[in-house]
This record gives structure tokens, sequence and C-alpha cells, in this order.
């Protein structure tokens, strides 16, 4: 990789319409984030990295990333790329690590963090952490990949009727009233479990 530690980077948000005009924000990112951000979008493959690098154009999440492209070669990829961890299917879930929740089921997807699925409504032992992680636990969830995007690695639980209406049954426990109720009406078929390393 040459000596460039900073890259200027244009960042502007891809919600911009025909008629809205969008800030754009102009930063000095470090490489290894810009980098991270690719590997968020084309996964840890090393023509992928090198193509967008040259580009020097990236749209993850609602955001473009847009910057000075140049060519680099494989080699120097390759190394850069051995500082990012790879998918480990022999890793064990670990609740203690485990940073959020998703359920998603045919029409719905929703996202739940940890420390807000963990707060214990009041006079009540457990909380609805408690009782998702209980769960998980039971079923063993099974490892999928690690995610750059999300910075950690994925593990599935695919759900029964039995699971979801416990779940959906657990959703009382939630403090946090809008997501109560989005849990509460969803029909999930999975949970997806993020685990930091």
């Amino acid at each position: 990789m040459d000596a460039r530690e900073l890259v200027t980077v244009k960042i502007s948000s891809e919600a911009a319409g025909y008629i809205s005009i969008t800030q754009v924000v102009v930063q000095q990112m470090p490489l290894i984030e810009l980098v991270e951000t690719i590997l968020g979008v084309t996964g840890k493959h090393t023509e992928r990295v090198r193509e967008t690098l040259r580009l020097g154009v990236l749209v993850a999440g609602g955001a473009r990333y847009r910057w000075q492209g140049w060519e680099e070669d494989a080699g120097s990829i390759r190394g850069l790329l051995e500082a990012f961890p790879d998918s480990d299917p022999s890793r064990a879930f670990r609740e203690d690590l485990c940073l959020r929740a998703v359920l998603s089921g045919p029409r719905c997807r929703v996202e739940i963090p940890r420390k807000i699925a963990a707060a214990r409504p009041l006079l009540r032992g457990r909380s609805f952490w408690d009782a998702l992680m209980a769960m998980a636990g039971a079923a063993q969830p099974h490892y999928v990949e690690y995610s750059y995007r999300q910075k950690a690695d994925c593990f599935h639980v695919d759900l029964d009727r039995g699971m979801n209406a416990v779940l959906l049954e657990a959703a009382k426990l939630l403090c946090h009233r809008g997501l109560r109720v989005r849990v509460a009406s969803g029909d999930f078929d999975r949970i997806e479990l993020h685990a930091a390393r």
C-alpha cells in the first residue's frame, strides 16, 4: 500500500432527490477506516476492494462516499486486509458478547440493542433480553459469518411457532413502548444475533 494514511473523502446522503439539495461533508478519513467501510459492502474480496479504491466511489447505507481513486496492486490490498477479522465457523455463541438482536419475518425487521432490551420493568425480576438469551441459548444459535458492516460475528436462530409465541409474550417486558408494540405485533421466523469479538 502506498504511504497515504489519510484519504480526503466527500460524504453525502443518498436520500437526496432530483429537487432536494443535500449537504456534502468533506473529511480526512484514515485509510483503514475507509477500507473497513468498503468491506461492509464488498466483503473481504481483494479484487472488489481494489476496484472500489480505484473507482473512488461507494454507497453504504444511506451515504455516498467519494474520493480521488488510485491504482493499488493486489498484494498490497491483501496485506491491508490481514488487519481485519475473518469469518470463523468454529466460534460458539457467547451471550456476554452479544451486542444486539434482530428479529425478522416475512414482512418485518426489528433491531433491538442489548442496552434497551436489558432494561427491567418495575417490579420484574427479568428483562426481555434475559428471555431472549434464554431462548437463544436453548436453541444453540448457528454461526453465519463475520459482518464488517456490523463489526460482529453473526449467529442465527430459526424460530418455530412455539418459540415465536414465547417471544411475543416476552415483549411485555420491554420498557420502550414503541419497541414493545413492534415486537408484540410481529410475526418472526428468525433471530439474528451480533456478537463482538
